[in-house]
């Protein structure tokens, strides 16, 4: 059965890669588990995306489980929006004001 759709906010995208690049800088096993572990996570989201908690203005979120980073996404009517990727333990709720666009 497939899931919903997955659209990435431009932001979101550019997070991913700038963790999947500082990642693979310090080693490939790394950016290639951080990688798989995120691709989990979408696909996961994808098939059940009210299975996770509510997070700020609407949003849920997803918490991987070997990297410090957190998925954040809408639920729209006929797609899955992700907002951000944010690393948990920095700059809390920056992304708001995407929730606007």
């Amino acid at each position: 059965m497939a899931g919903k759709p997955i659209e990435f906010h431009e932001e979101a995208a550019a997070e991913y890669e700038a963790a999947f690049a500082w990642y693979f800088e310090r080693s490939r096993l790394a950016a290639s588990k951080f990688a798989d572990e995120l691709d989990e996570a979408i696909d996961q989201i994808s098939h059940s995306p009210r299975r996770w908690p509510n997070h700020i203005r609407g949003t849920r979120k997803f918490l991987l489980t070997h990297f410090p980073f957190l998925v954040v996404y809408r639920d729209l009517p006929s797609s899955v929006q992700v907002v951000a990727i944010v690393h948990g333990h920095r700059r809390p709720g920056y992304w708001k004001e995407r929730l606007a666009e």
